[in-house]
């Protein structure tokens, strides 16, 4: 086959949709199929990866986003498409390129919409003043006009296609993988351990992008929590955003590090396997990536309860409420736990994501919009 990938939101830091495109492009590139990826960025350009050609086009920043693009130049992405000759289409933006799935159906051409994230979380985060009816409204409408478009809908779990499955669509769940290698409990280091917090300190690690719909502030307030009750935690922060500053402002005397991001997968995977327990407090997470590293690194995770990360983290996991007490509770619940025991529940989730049966199941999904099309 011949797949082509679009994707806004795409950049060097963008953690959980960068790496599943990537890893899908490569799993599509081992099984002989030609793939093209075509991203936002602040020059064009064209390389070869492992992953597939990827075609970068100048784009505008998005404002209040730090740092992300998306792609206004829609001839471009046509004129790229029609020279690829794509029997295939993923998209994976809801916003300037969802278009592509009626382009696509005029050309008789599979495409399948991947959603990697609900609107009406969105909504609620970037218009937090905004009535609950306002945005369920607005993220109806959008999810009707994503259902009109596309005849294939894949969510990554079952909280992340309700909205669409509420539109009238049929929503495919392919759950996104991990790199069992990669994330592994062998990556465990003393040395990294004691960088970051003494032997006899718990050190809990938070893996998220610092922005407002991530909830970082959750964990922070957690700590302030935990140090009030006299329980001595480590909090290591990795990642970046706009909240940074603020975040760094609200952990001023508490036993919080803020790394920022961490370029070094290596060290990022040491860091996960070295930990007692990671938090994953963001309450809109469709899938959560970081958190299913951290299972396979053999580090279990505490978890927002209305997020999709109970059903990706299960018993390996312990889910909590958007309070800084539960997720205080939570942490003291998760270190009482048999240290060992939680690390083999925490692998034995994991392994049962390998990016293998991603790859095979969103080529099962891209080989029957081909059949119905033809």
């Amino acid at each position: 086959m011949r797949i082509a990938q679009l994707a806004n939101f795409y950049g060097p830091r963008s953690g959980g949709l960068r790496t599943a495109l990537h890893a899908l492009g490569r799993g599509y590139v081992d099984a002989g199929d030609d793939v093209l990826l075509v991203v936002p960025g602040d020059e064009d350009r064209v390389h070869e990866a492992s992953h597939g050609r990827v075609v970068t086009l100048h784009s505008p920043l998005v404002p209040g986003t730090g740092g992300y693009r998306a792609i206004t130049r829609l001839g471009a992405v046509a004129d790229t498409l029609e020279a690829f000759r794509p029997d295939a289409l993923e998209v994976s933006d809801r916003t300037t390129l969802a278009g592509f799935g009626t382009w696509a159906r005029e050309r008789g051409i599979g495409a399948a919409f991947v959603a990697h994230e609900r609107v009406d979380g969105v909504l609620a985060s970037a218009l937090p003043g905004a009535a609950s009816r306002t945005v369920d409204r607005l993220a109806r409408a959008h999810a009707a006009r994503i259902a009109e478009r596309f005849d294939t809908i894949v969510a990554t779990t079952a909280y992340a296609g309700a909205e669409l499955a509420a539109a009238g669509a049929r929503v495919r769940t392919v759950p996104l993988g991990v790199d069992l290698d990669r994330f592994h409990p062998r990556h465990a280091d003393a040395v990294t351990r004691r960088r970051h917090a003494p032997d006899d300190v718990p050190l809990v690690v938070l893996a998220s992008r610092l922005s407002r719909e991530k909830r970082p502030d959750l964990a922070i307030d957690a700590v302030r929590v935990l140090r009030e009750r006299g329980r001595p935690v480590r909090l290591v922060v990795a990642g970046a955003g706009p909240l940074a500053r603020p975040l760094r402002r609200a952990a001023s005397g508490l036993p919080v590090e803020l790394l920022g991001f961490v370029s070094d997968r290596g060290a990022f995977a040491s860091l996960l396997a070295s930990a007692d327990a990671v938090v994953a407090p963001g309450p809109i997470e469709t899938f959560g990536l970081a958190a299913l590293e951290a299972l396979a690194s053999g580090t279990p995770v505490v978890v927002n309860a209305v997020s999709a990360l109970p059903e990706v983290v299960g018993d390996a996991g312990i889910a909590a409420a958007g309070t800084p007490e539960a997720f205080a509770d939570a942490i003291q619940t998760m270190l009482a736990r048999d240290g060992r025991s939680r690390r083999l529940e925490a692998r034995a989730r994991a392994v049962k994501f390998p990016w293998s049966a991603s790859v095979a199941r969103m080529r099962a999904v891209h080989a029957g919009s081909l059949a119905v099309v033809r």
